[in-house]
């Protein structure tokens, strides 16, 4: 597959271009400040009760929305009810995001997956059939990429990782590198998506020695940003801008 070339550069904003100051990351305000800016954008997608797409990090409302409850047990009309902390955007779908970025940056979709389903990797997969530009899906599910893999082979798709350092693999009672390598074989990405203790580690310099590219995360300076880059092909960053 011929990835795209925004793959590589200008870096990704985290859950968009997002501040304590101003919009709320995973907003549209945050993912329309990224593209204005010309950053790529990475932001989370996981299913509400009515099982629609929408684009929210964690599993519950409680630390964005004030609500103790999860995500996952309220239909997709109530949770863009909700204000997001810190003003008055709200929770968008997959479809208003794509509608926002209407193809100006490359797009990382990290699939926020149940174990057993594969409803969301349908829905995603049904959005971006109907998408032009650039974007490819991620998950730290290696189930996730390979449901693409088998289904959608043409969508690029990522693997995320992280906690597989050189340190954490030498102290480690397992054999993460072979644990890693089956996950890659399942999954079958056509990048990595590594933490950034993993960027310049013997996991990282293989596939990259392989000819798999690695985007780094997450930079939260100018600094770091500057050493991952040296040892990765892209990054995502936040906090500042890069």
């Amino acid at each position: 597959m011929r990835l795209p070339e925004a793959l590589l550069g200008p870096p990704f904003a985290h859950r968009g271009l997002w501040r304590p100051e101003g919009p709320p990351e995973n907003s549209l305000g945050a993912i329309e400040a990224a593209c204005s800016a010309g950053y790529g954008i990475e932001f989370d997608v996981r299913l509400s009760a009515d099982e629609e797409a929408i684009v929210f990090h964690d599993e519950t409302l409680e630390r964005l929305c004030g609500i103790d409850a999860f995500v996952a047990d309220y239909a997709a009309a109530d949770l863009q009810a909700l204000r997001l902390a810190g003003g008055e955007e709200r929770i968008p779908t997959l479809a208003e995001v794509f509608r926002v970025v209407n193809g100006r940056q490359m797009m990382l979709v990290e699939i926020k997956t149940p174990h057993v389903s594969d409803v969301l990797e349908r829905k995603v997969a049904e959005a971006l059939d109907h998408y032009h530009g650039p974007a490819a899906v991620i998950s730290f599910h290696p189930a996730s990429l390979a449901w693409f893999a088998e289904h959608r082979p043409d969508i690029p798709r990522g693997l995320d990782a992280a906690g597989a350092s050189d340190e954490f693999i030498d102290r480690s009672d397992m054999d993460l590198e072979n644990l890693f390598q089956g996950q890659f074989d399942f999954a079958r990405p056509h990048f990595l998506v590594l933490n950034a203790d993993m960027i310049g580690g013997r996991i990282a310099n293989r596939h990259r020695a392989d000819g798999v590219p690695v985007v780094a995360w997450t930079a939260r300076s100018a600094d770091e940003a500057e050493a991952l880059s040296a040892q990765a092909d892209n990054f995502i960053f936040e906090g500042f801008t890069a």
